[in-house]
């Protein structure tokens, strides 16, 4: 009877959404930069972070992965949310700290601001999103692992999150865990936010979109010397649950 007891709460303890374990520890979360994110950006910034061959590649991604029709939250949005523009989905929810960038994207249905370091959570109901989009946003979250347990709740059984990043950010806003760490080191990172997280499934890291990959010689120098001349892109990926067959 004990051992059943036993499996019974190991079952509660492992349910979907639930933070297994810590990822960071707390010197890992600081920043140089102290003040409040917010009023920090509180100046819009109307420009893309990343190059257009980043974006391309963002925009595919977005295209292969994101059911049309669906509903998508873009979480620490701006004034442009790098959706395909041949696809409608039902609506599109916008967040971040700047409204008059928000206001600007012609792509949000809505769109709500919020500091997620000071509360990781959203007013959404369970499972209401089929896509959750942060792009070259991740580094600046202080409390990932909530963050990612929140994404978890909201997204519908199936549902996917996209988290992209290159090598650009402002550095001083990045937390200590991200700063000084290669694409590599920071894309096992993003992995370990989805695995503190029951339920998701195992993430998948993206280098390359659209492309078969040539695995000569000359295709790998091709490959290094088209990532040294450009924004390195970097996607990890993970569902709720499971991935849909149409993903």
């Amino acid at each position: 009877l004990a051992r059943r007891a036993s499996a019974s709460t190991r079952c509660v303890a492992e349910a979907g959404g639930t933070i297994r374990r810590e990822v960071l520890d707390r010197s890992q979360r600081t920043k140089m930069n102290t003040l409040d994110d917010r009023n920090w950006y509180s100046q819009p910034r109307l420009c893309t972070h990343v190059d257009d061959e980043f974006l391309a590649q963002l925009t595919q991604l977005y295209r292969e992965r994101i059911p049309a029709g669906g509903k998508v939250l873009d979480m620490c949005s701006s004034w442009i949310s790098h959706l395909p523009p041949e696809v409608e989905y039902s609506e599109v929810v916008g967040h971040g700290l700047n409204a008059e960038e928000l206001g600007k994207n012609r792509r949000l249905s809505r769109f709500f601001v919020k500091n997620l370091n000071e509360n990781p959570t959203f007013a959404a109901e369970d499972q209401t999103y089929d896509a959750v989009l942060c792009c070259v946003s991740v580094q600046y979250l202080q409390r990932p692992e909530e963050v990612f347990a929140e994404v978890y709740r909201v997204l519908k059984p199936g549902g996917v999150f996209i988290v992209s990043f290159s090598n650009r950010m402002f550095y001083e806003k990045a937390i200590a865990a991200w700063r000084d760490g290669t694409g590599f080191s920071r894309a096992q990172l993003v992995k370990q936010y989805f695995q503190c997280v029951s339920g998701f499934t195992k993430a998948e890291v993206i280098t390359e979109v659209g492309v078969e990959p040539d695995d000569s010689v000359f295709g790998k120098l091709k490959r290094f010397m088209k990532r040294s001349s450009s924004d390195p892109f970097y996607a990890v990926v993970g569902y709720r649950n499971y991935r849909r067959i149409d993903a």
